[in-house]
């Protein structure tokens, strides 16, 4: 790492280190972390305090380390003022006037998807979340991220969420995530409140990862019960054309 007199370095090594973390696929260890990084392990327990204590990093269980909720915050304002959310808000938008529904954009925060931003297009219409809420398994956002799970996180999550569906056939639920990656949808019937069910599809980037989901939310016979429809294979095509903002490309092989 090259420094400078107009640099600082402790700084530096701070942003190599979040560097270092946000590069991985999966959650590192601390001696994963000084390998790569190359600091004393006396000063990179300091660095991982200090960073987790600012919620630049997240600590598990488990004592590995992955980018904490203040990037949340960091990116919800990054997307307010440039690019993800000026990016894709002309697709929410576009979806909503096509099925004059509510939608909603999901991610993967930590340990569990999370609403983050939702576009309203009844008001008075109750969709059991709003932006923060924690959504479960068999939501259709939950599904999508356990069709797509492509690490160990993720999968605990999905493990963990099983024991609250106790009558879940898990080899009818791998059927149905098999489903969901051939037809870029996923369907939930009434999974927070009652009379109110969603649809959602993925946001990929050009490894065919999963980085977001779209939510589409309205009373449950206003929602298609499957991708066969024309309105769905409409909104599928949208869904792609928002994956290829991040590179996805269809052909390419998984």
């Amino acid at each position: 790492m090259s420094k400078s007199p107009t640099t600082i370095g402790s700084l530096l090594h701070a942003f190599s280190i979040i560097d270092i973390v946000a590069q991985s696929d999966l959650p590192l260890k601390f001696t994963e972390i000084q390998e790569l990084s190359g600091i004393s392990k006396s000063n990179l327990y300091k660095y991982l305090n200090t960073l987790s204590q600012m919620d630049l990093l997240y600590r598990d269980k488990q004592g590995q380390y992955s980018l904490g909720y203040k990037f949340l915050e960091y990116g919800n304002s990054a997307m307010k003022n440039n690019d993800f959310i000026t990016m894709l808000t002309p697709y929410f938008k576009e979806i909503s006037n096509l099925t004059n529904l509510t939608t909603a954009l999901a991610v993967w925060v930590n340990d569990t998807p999370v609403i983050t931003n939702i576009w309203n297009t009844n008001y008075g219409l109750n969709i059991g979340a709003q932006i923060g809420t924690k959504l479960p398994l068999l939501s259709a956002a939950g599904k999508m991220f356990a069709a797509y799970a492509k690490n160990d996180e993720i999968r605990n999550w999905v493990e963990i969420e099983k024991m609250n569906y106790p009558t879940l056939s898990d080899e009818d639920f791998q059927q149905e995530l098999t489903q969901i990656r051939q037809s870029h949808s996923a369907f939930a019937k009434e999974p927070l409140v009652k009379h109110v069910s969603s649809w959602s599809l993925p946001i990929l980037n050009y490894r065919k990862e999963l980085i977001a989901t779209i939510v589409i939310i309205g009373f449950t016979e206003e929602i298609p019960k499957d991708a066969s429809s024309e309105l769905v294979q409409q909104v599928i095509e949208i869904s792609k054309e928002m994956s290829r903002i991040y590179g996805y490309k269809e052909h390419q092989q998984e």
